[in-house]
């Protein structure tokens, strides 16, 4: 937002109050209010009646949305890819709209730290394991069930350090939690997560400089590495951490040491550039070598895959693959193979469609 917008709507704001009979002191009041949000491109919000004004909701509605959650998620469950079972809590379209709507004029315009590179425009797993190429040692640190370990107060708490009444920030961050913290599934977890961890970034970035070592944090991996990481540094680490209010996964501490198969989020620095996981290559290469030798539906068919989607995931690993290392000739080459293969689906299938449809239409 440009001073001169923001400068009009402050303008229409102050001419609303005087022709409202506003007295004087609480007409200044609200406007410094207005002012401090202006400033920070965040959209000024007065109480739950206007907040229902500004989302286009009815005030039963919205109380709903904001009193009983509950009502607003399903439940379900993945797998984990270390195993187990993770749960998803996602927001029916209904409240996932209120979390766009608050994503989008409020929590986009809020700064994190540099070190964080997840869910961040601009950044990636690759950005984030750029960071570490070349380092002789490695910490890595997990933190335990990230989201849902952030609560509301913590939440509530972030709404009014950029400028919002207690009451308004209560609004915001009950539609943006359930059962009492962040949810695994909803839009706006990943954003306030990293908003919520900016004091544990600046510590940790801090102490990883004393030590003349290289930090970064994806989500709830966390990475530090450098020509030496000392047992000592380590203790200082989870110290800052449970002192910011998160839990460690003992289980998952790593520390890779020399020559160590290095990997950061997936991937691997063990050649001193960024590959993919030996094993990982492997398999999805002998994959490829068969659906290029035999022909996808020869490979689908021999290997009795019953996947509907494979197609699609195969092109998603494919360029996954090419995103960490984009000169593959290989990948590239099977890459357009596989997208030609993709691309005569859609048509049989919208063949398929309108065949289906002129059936119906005659009979």
């Amino acid at each position: 937002m440009k001073a001169k917008e923001r400068k009009e709507i402050s303008r229409q704001w102050e001419q609303f109050f005087i022709s409202k009979g506003i007295e004087e002191k609480l007409t200044e009041a609200y406007m410094l209010y207005i002012k401090k949000l202006l400033d920070k491109n965040l959209p000024p919000i007065f109480d739950f009646r206007h907040l229902c004004l500004l989302l286009g909701i009815n005030k039963a509605d919205l109380a709903a949305m904001i009193n009983s959650p509950d009502r607003y998620y399903r439940e379900f469950q993945i797998p984990k890819r270390s195993g187990g079972l993770r749960t998803i809590t996602a927001p029916y379209p209904s409240l996932k709209y209120v979390q766009r709507w608050i994503y989008d004029n409020v929590l986009k315009h809020i700064k994190v730290h540099g070190c964080a590179h997840g869910f961040v425009s601009g950044r990636s797993i690759l950005t984030n394991a750029n960071i570490h190429v070349g380092q002789h040692y490695m910490l890595k640190i997990d933190l335990k069930d990230f989201f849902p370990s952030i609560p509301i107060h913590r939440v509530i708490q972030l709404f009014s350090s950029i400028g919002y009444k207690h009451q308004v920030s209560f609004y915001l961050a009950s539609l943006c939690c359930y059962d009492g913290r962040l949810a695994q599934g909803s839009p706006v977890s990943p954003v306030i997560s990293n908003i919520v961890a900016i004091h544990m970034d600046r510590r940790l970035y801090r102490l990883a400089k004393q030590f003349g070592l290289k930090y970064s944090r994806y989500a709830d991996d966390i990475a530090f590495s450098g020509e030496m990481i000392a047992v000592k540094f380590i203790e200082y680490v989870k110290r800052i951490i449970q002192e910011c209010g998160f839990v460690i996964n003992e289980r998952k501490i790593r520390l890779y040491k020399e020559h160590g198969n290095k990997i950061v989020t997936g991937v691997s620095l063990a050649t001193g550039t960024p590959r993919l996981p030996r094993d990982y290559r492997r398999r999805l290469e002998k994959e490829l070598y068969y659906i290029n030798k035999y022909g996808l539906r020869g490979h689908i068919a021999h290997n009795k895959i019953r996947q509907p989607h494979y197609l699609e995931s195969i092109i998603g690993k494919i360029g996954y693959w090419l995103m960490i290392e984009p000169n593959n000739i290989f990948a590239k080459q099977i890459q357009d193979k596989l997208i030609k293969e993709y691309r005569r689906k859609i048509n049989d299938e919208k063949i398929r469609y309108y065949e289906c449809e002129n059936k119906t239409s005659n009979s």
